[in-house]
């Protein structure tokens, strides 16, 4: 999180907007020159046929420079159809987020979702993480809610609560976000849990969970602020670890004494700034149901060089090769610091990279107030794209590879979506091809964190609508548009968002999505676009101990097209996405292959499947 915009930032924008305007004077006068030249050569030609002709003839030349100097059009991006289900589906969620007037800066973080398979039924239920009311309330005791709350789908995106009945409920803990994936190799998807103080691990036994927390050893401190997490092999052994990011460092006391205020409005939520850094957990599967914490001995205590205290203030993080070596980096998006690149040395110890390899920083060299983080290949081409959600009165990031699978650089205004998400302070991020026609578009959810707001920036909403931006490849100046608010349907509804997740919650190959908002009911969006194309959707059944296939990579052609997938459900901001992989075909009515290059360095090539189905492959 930042402040409210000053005067640097403005007079960024007004160089911005030069550089703008001295472009399209450049080029207009290139377009003159050559029109000019044209013209002269014409002239040429016409009278040295004058005089070199026996029977010359009158030549006439006529160009339409309102044609050559008319930008090129640009396509209408399709409907967004996303309709609100959220209660005749069944939800009834409302986050919890303790505030009751002491603005603590909890209150305004929390959110986290997750689409998980928990019955292994091939549908997907949602999981929510609530956060709580705080002991030191005074009716907090009168009115404690619980943190999680599971809701299981019947296969037609209709779902009923079944948390109590599977051993999910009576926790109060003030939840943050979740992670999930098999930590113990018996089939079956196990749940991790952050939270303000103790997380928790819940194994899955076969429909019910049992808290195992203190037995796997994963608990982390009493007095540590948890956020994002996620299940992967960080060591090639063939064991899911967890890693588990940390925010500040943070109590009550702390937070009354930073005691930051704005004018007009009092003591109010802010930025992490005067708030000391953490470092992240490193557990080690020991392939036994328990776990070893070695964040520091992996690398991970990245430390102020004066003071040797940890400066990492971290929100969210995605596990991905960035550079195809092989083995799983770590990209952690910290909030006001210098974003972190851990890179996987292939034995579960790391180097962080962050600043040499271009990811480190914004296109102007700032850190940003960084929140959610995803990635893909939003190309179809090797280029991998990082994209973070920002504070307000920052872009949203969005780095490019460049090449060398080392270097970064942060392309925001040139891929289309910079100046449309400068006013947003966006957290929830995630790729996904909503139209299916074979390329991944851009979602962000939105929402502030000062709920007067408005009263000292006026040009600031507390709750803000999410946005959606349509891949349209080469046919716009960017890779990206946004779809105008007009065209989204629901997701356009103005909320305090938060998590976001997608998933095909009723079988029909389109990808529907769940927001999340602070102190506020969820939102179940269903895309109902009717126009979208032909689809092919995957679940990958991995060899024991890795079932889930965590970390494979999925290579599909067909229609003279190449797309890439990568199973990680840890996505966006404290949430989880669907363990299947879903690709858009549009037209396309045939697939010629599909590559698996499953975790432990194994590839399977699979032929003959059809579009429009669900396929199951299991790993030979």
């Amino acid at each position: 999180m930042n402040e409210p915009i000053d005067d640097d930032t403005q007079y960024e924008d007004a160089r911005e907007q030069d550089d703008t305007v001295i472009g399209v004077v450049f080029r207009r006068s290139v377009l003159i020159i050559l029109v000019a030249v044209l013209l002269a050569g014409v002239v040429f030609g016409v009278r040295y046929l004058l005089e070199s002709a026996p029977a010359p003839e009158v030549v006439q030349a006529r160009v339409d420079l309102d044609s050559l100097l008319a930008p090129a059009a640009t396509p209408e991006p399709p409907l967004g159809v996303f309709t609100d289900v959220t209660a005749a589906a069944g939800i009834d969620f409302v986050h919890e987020s303790g505030a009751f007037g002491e603005r603590l800066l909890p209150e305004t973080m929390g959110g986290g979702v997750a689409f998980i398979d928990y019955d292994g039924n091939g549908t997907q239920d949602l999981l929510f993480v609530s956060s709580a009311r705080w002991p030191f309330d005074p009716d907090g005791a009168e009115s404690a809610s619980a943190t999680l709350r599971l809701y299981h789908n019947d296969g037609h995106g209709n779902f009923h609560e079944v948390t109590d009945a599977v051993g999910l409920g009576g926790l109060d803990d003030y939840g943050m976000g979740v992670a999930v994936g098999d930590y113990d190799g018996n089939g079956r998807t196990d749940i991790f849990i952050t939270a303000v103080g103790e997380n928790r691990l819940y194994r899955n036994e076969g429909g019910r969970f049992a808290d195992v927390t203190a037995a796997a050893g994963v608990g982390g401190g009493q007095d540590t602020w948890s956020t994002g997490a996620a299940f992967f092999d960080a060591n090639n052994n063939g064991y899911l670890d967890l890693f588990v990011v940390n925010y500040v460092q943070w109590s009550r006391e702390i937070d009354i004494q930073v005691d930051y205020r704005l004018t007009g409005v009092g003591r109010a939520y802010g930025p992490p700034t005067n708030f000391a850094g953490t470092r992240s957990y490193l557990y080690i599967n020991n392939g036994d149901g328990t776990f070893t914490e070695q964040g520091v001995e992996a690398g991970l205590n990245i430390v102020h060089p004066t003071t040797g205290e940890p400066i990492g203030k971290g929100l969210a993080l995605i596990p991905v090769d960035l550079d195809g070596d092989g083995h799983i980096d770590v990209m952690v998006a910290n909030d006001t610091v210098r974003n972190f690149v851990f890179h996987n040395r292939g034995d579960g110890t790391f180097d962080e990279v962050g600043t040499d390899w271009g990811l480190g920083f914004d296109r102007n060299g700032h850190a940003t107030g960084a929140m959610g983080i995803d990635f893909a290949n939003h190309t179809n081409a090797a280029p991998l794209a990082i994209a973070i959600g920002n504070f307000a009165n920052e872009m949203s990031s969005f780095y490019v590879s460049q090449g060398d699978t080392t270097q970064y650089a942060d392309q925001t205004i040139l891929e289309g979506i910079g100046a449309a998400t400068r006013s947003a302070l966006t957290f929830g991020v995630f790729f996904f091809d909503y139209d299916l026609d074979g390329r991944l578009d851009y979602l962000q959810a939105n929402g502030h964190v000062e709920n007067e707001i408005n009263r000292v920036q006026a040009s600031q909403q507390y709750r803000q609508p999410g946005q959606l931006f349509w891949n349209c490849a080469t046919e716009c100046p960017g890779t990206f548009l946004e779809v105008p608010a007009s065209r989204i349907g629901a997701l356009a509804t103005p909320m305090v968002g938060r998590g976001a997740a997608y998933a095909d919650i009723d079988g029909n190959g389109r990808l529907d999505v769940v927001l999340t908002q602070i102190g506020g009911p969820a939102l179940l969006l269903r895309n109902d676009l009717e126009s979208a194309g032909n689809w092919l959707r995957v679940r990958l059944r991995g060899k024991g101990p890795n079932t889930d296939a965590i970390g494979a990579r999925l290579v599909l052609e067909a229609g003279g097209v190449t797309q890439y997938r990568t199973v990680m459900p840890t996505r966006g901001y404290l949430s989880q996405v669907e363990l299947p992989v879903t690709f858009g075909l549009g037209d396309t009515e045939s697939i010629d292959r599909l590559t698996v290059a499953w975790p432990d360095g194994s590839e399977q090539v699979i032929s003959g499947l059809t579009v429009n189905t669900a396929h199951d492959i299991a790993q030979r």
